[in-house]
């Protein structure tokens, strides 16, 4: 069996997202799964990314997030907090995020857990960095082989999420999470799990839904994840940008998912492991530290 995270946002332990945490670590249990579950509200998680992540600064004087997060990883000095969610990733063969959108994404609290957690050396940055090669990133990195999954409670209608919706494609809303966040570095992305309307839900209505989710869930290793093309498989050149002749007939965020007929991606998979603990070192360069970090 496998070792299945549950990361969870809802304030609310009797709402309708945190029925599902509790439905999917039932379900999984109940199949031989080991289960853990970081709730981030009722654990009281801090979200600011701030000077107290780091208890031995390099430069004190002046915080540069993006800097100190590198040196608190790599001397094994960051926040208790922080490396304990760390390690549980390590741990992890799939990660369950339970949240409800709010304002087109997900809670300031998950978001705060994301910014802090991966930090400089685990998520990014890592990889040689040189030439046209841009580290281990999009498909490789830390998190590689490991599967992902959102359950998603939405407020709104489903037509409005559609291709002409009012308020946008939901894969283009998700995608900042789903291929930025997971993807980047190396999950592998399930396509989400979604409730509209989901606070005009009825009591009659629940049964249908938790079948869904059962079997959602249950297919949690063997669905085939969205194909988003890896960064380092040949269809991006050395500047990162998409190859003439690939994406055809697609537009927007949707010519980054590999079509039927593509050359077949080749990652070089002779790359050194860095997926068993926390003594992995870092070796990004300043350059992405600022384009995934956003500098200071």
């Amino acid at each position: 069996m496998s070792n299945i995270l549950i990361i969870h946002a809802h304030p609310e332990p009797k709402s309708l997202t945190s029925a599902l945490k509790d439905l999917a670590v039932e379900t999984l249990t109940a199949q031989g799964h080991a289960m853990q579950v970081s709730d981030l509200y009722a654990s009281g998680w801090k979200a600011a990314a701030d000077r107290g992540d780091f208890l031995q600064p390099a430069r004190p004087e002046r915080l540069g997030y993006a800097a100190e997060s590198h040196h608190a990883f790599a001397s094994h000095t960051q926040s208790p907090d922080v490396e304990a969610e760390q390690q549980k990733l390590l741990w992890a063969d799939a990660v369950l995020f339970s949240f409800p959108m709010w304002w087109f994404g997900m809670p300031a609290i998950l978001k705060g857990w994301v910014e802090r957690v991966f930090a400089y050396g685990f998520a990014y940055g890592v990889g040689a960095h040189g030439g046209e090669r841009w580290g281990d990133r999009y498909g490789e990195g830390v998190l590689s082989g490991r599967r992902a999954m959102l359950s998603v409670t939405i407020g709104g209608r489903e037509p409005h999420y559609r291709e002409r919706g009012v308020n946008g494609r939901l894969d283009d809303i998700l995608w900042p999470i789903q291929h930025g966040m997971l993807f980047y570095p190396g999950m592998q992305v399930l396509p989400p799990f979604v409730i509209y309307q989901s606070d005009r839900l009825t009591e009659a209505e629940w049964p249908d839904i938790a079948a869904a989710y059962k079997r959602r869930i249950l297919g949690l290793f063997s669905e085939q994840p969205i194909p988003f093309r890896t960064q380092n498989g040949g269809h991006y050149d050395g500047q990162q940008v998409l190859r003439p002749g690939l994406g055809a007939g697609e537009s927007g965020t949707r010519i980054h998912l590999v079509q039927p007929g593509d050359p077949r991606e080749a990652l070089d998979r002779g790359a050194p492991d860095r997926t068993e603990s926390l003594e992995m070192k870092a070796g990004g360069s300043p350059g992405e530290a600022l384009e995934v970090q956003a500098g200071e």
